[in-house]
């Protein structure tokens, strides 16, 4: 079924040039990993993002956002509409939300930039990007050269890595792509770890204690063990917790802050 979209109403979305949230403002905590809505008809259903925001900060108390992810399906949109999806989120969380991250990540490397651009150019706060994974980059130079390439679309943006290597099939250690990572892009500022590997994990947060990075964990049924070794946050799909679960993380998160 060729698959239409159901686009804002002219004059209902409002953009600015400068980001949501201050830049020197970390992102931690609970980040909601935010699915993409459609109709039955499989369009793109923009009429309930601005409801989705206001579950997730009046329901949830959750007010950072990763956007076309995993969760969201980015890589299952066109070009097209992942830049809408991204402007009626920015749109929709101006004033309410702290920050919105957009993931950018795509085969094509002239796609993953036109995305970074955008989102800068509507106010995002932050950009993210997974590893190109149909011709994979045979080394951390070759990885590392394609996100440099990508955040200097967004020279203005802080820039996120998403390691998902069950998906990429990209094998390359996080704990081995950070090391001297800002040396070669500046703006990058943190990881959205999302594998099993807690080994890596806990190396990664050892090793980059002093760059003060943002480790953001990403599998949910490692979440506790994540936390204990370090992680500043969470990307999790909000839509599949109850509000005692979210409850209990930032409980746990408040005791673990606390050991010595």
């Amino acid at each position: 079924m060729k698959r239409s979209i159901q686009r804002p109403t002219p004059g209902s979305l409002t953009f600015f040039s400068s980001s949501m949230a201050s830049p020197k403002k970390k992102l931690q905590g609970l980040v909601a990993a935010t699915i993409t809505p459609m109709t039955e008809h499989g369009e793109i259903n923009f009429s309930v993002i601005g409801q989705y925001v206001d579950y997730l900060v009046e329901e949830q108390g959750v007010k950072n956002i990763f956007v076309n992810g995993t969760t969201g399906e980015g890589l299952s949109l066109s070009v097209s509409e992942r830049r809408q999806v991204a402007e009626a989120w920015v749109a929709k969380g101006r004033n309410k939300l702290d920050q919105v991250v957009i993931h950018v990540g795509a085969l094509s490397l002239k796609d993953s930039q036109e995305l970074a651009q955008h989102a800068a150019e509507i106010g995002a706060d932050g950009i993210a990007v997974i590893a190109p994974f149909f011709l994979k980059p045979w080394n951390k130079d070759a990885l590392i050269n394609f996100l440099k390439e990508v955040a200097a679309a967004a020279p203005t943006l802080p820039f996120y890595y998403y390691h998902i290597p069950a998906l990429t099939g990209v094998k390359i250690r996080a704990e081995e792509l950070l090391d001297g990572i800002q040396d070669k892009i500046p703006t990058f500022q943190g990881l959205k770890f999302s594998d099993t590997d807690l080994l890596d994990f806990g190396q990664c947060v050892d090793q980059n204690r002093q760059q003060q990075f943002a480790f953001l964990f990403g599998v949910d049924e490692q979440l506790l063990s994540a936390l204990v070794m370090g992680a500043t946050g969470a990307v999790v799909p909000i839509t599949t917790w109850e509000k005692r679960q979210t409850r209990c993380w930032r409980l746990s998160n408040e005791r673990t802050s606390l050991q010595p």
